[in-house]
């Protein structure tokens, strides 16, 4: 059977309009490269976090007694030997000596170069600090010590008061009166809250924080199930009180803050922003929040900070992928 042609005399129908192009967000190649470094930062960490659970080995400290009495039983044989003060026995009552974090690094070190205790942040270990230990210790022969808090720690205020006791732990046995210390996120807001709440800036020389949340971040993944949580959320109370006034702040303040740090919102809340206290931000371009202490360039400048003499500490030269802000 033969089919009838189509119809010819219906007019064509009309092509629909086409619709504006709505702007899109576009991703900077920046923001690409700085989140596949996290992603390989993270990758990494899950490798190394299990030597960090446990804590670090604590290392007997030598004492000048104890080399002077071998040194002299050397040099007399078949004399007898005295009894040195640092082998007698505790007396059972005797308090015992308080938990001291070990210590590493070249005990040759400049006596001038304080102790650097590394804080980390949430949920994590020491195992952070892997790179930036090594370039300190590389570099400055400088002695070091890691911190592990519990991630039950509930409240920042508890948890200062326990880095308290371990900084006073660090001066026992270092010898020193003052220390560095280096946090990364939530440990540079632990710290601060020492420094500036409890005294600690008598012990505190320097306080360098990596993408600290000073301000309180809008971001707080897990915030309605761990009060720690919370309180890094802008206008919480602990937030609050380190806004109020710091007079007489002895301790110097240098943060890093990354302009791509996901983790920041906003991003400048990682900035120290208080009249009273002597702070310096450094601003680090091209990375996150996950590489900020693993990051060579960072390192290299977190090594010039504590390097730098307290005279003129805001004169502090920066390289590599950062720069004063």
């Amino acid at each position: 059977m033969k089919l009838p042609p189509p119809l010819s005399f219906l007019p064509p129908l009309p092509s629909p309009p086409r619709l504006p192009r709505l702007p899109g967000p576009r991703l900077s190649s920046a923001l690409v490269g700085a989140t596949a470094l996290e992603l390989a930062v993270l990758a990494g960490h899950l490798i190394t976090y299990p030597l960090g659970l446990t804590p670090e080995r604590p290392e007997s400290p030598e004492h000048p007694e104890s080399r002077a009495g071998s040194a002299g039983s050397a040099g007399s044989a078949g004399s007898e030997r005295p009894e040195s003060p640092a082998r007698t026995d505790r007396p059972e009552n005797a308090p015992a000596r308080p938990l001291a974090l070990p210590v590493t690094g070249d005990p040759t070190a400049p006596a001038a170069a304080p102790p650097v205790v590394l804080l980390h942040g949430f949920i994590d270990n020491r195992s952070v600090f892997l790179v930036l230990r090594r370039a300190l210790t590389r570099h400055g022969h400088r002695r070091t010590a890691s911190l592990n808090y519990s991630p039950l720690t509930r409240d920042i205020r508890a948890a200062a008061a326990l880095l308290g006791r371990q900084v006073e732990a660090v001066r026992a046995r270092t010898g020193h009166d003052r220390v560095d210390i280096v946090g990364h996120s939530l440990g540079g807001l632990i710290a601060r809250y020492y420094v500036q709440r409890l005294g600690g800036d008598r012990r505190v020389r320097t306080l360098v924080t990596l993408g600290t949340p000073h301000g309180g971040t809008a971001v707080a993944p897990g915030a309605g199930l761990h009060p720690i949580v919370r309180q890094m959320r802008g206008g919480s109370p602990v937030i609050e009180e380190l806004r109020l006034p710091a007079p007489g702040c002895r301790t110097r303040f240098v943060s890093f803050w990354a302009e791509l740090d996901q983790v920041m919102v906003p991003v400048k809340t990682a900035c120290v922003d208080h009249p009273d206290l002597d702070a310096v931000n450094v601003r680090v371009t091209g990375i996150g929040h996950l590489a900020l202490p693993v990051h060579p360039a960072v390192a290299a400048a977190v090594r010039e900070v504590l390097e730098t003499p307290e005279t003129g500490e805001a004169d502090v030269p920066v390289t590599g992928a950062t720069s004063a802000a």
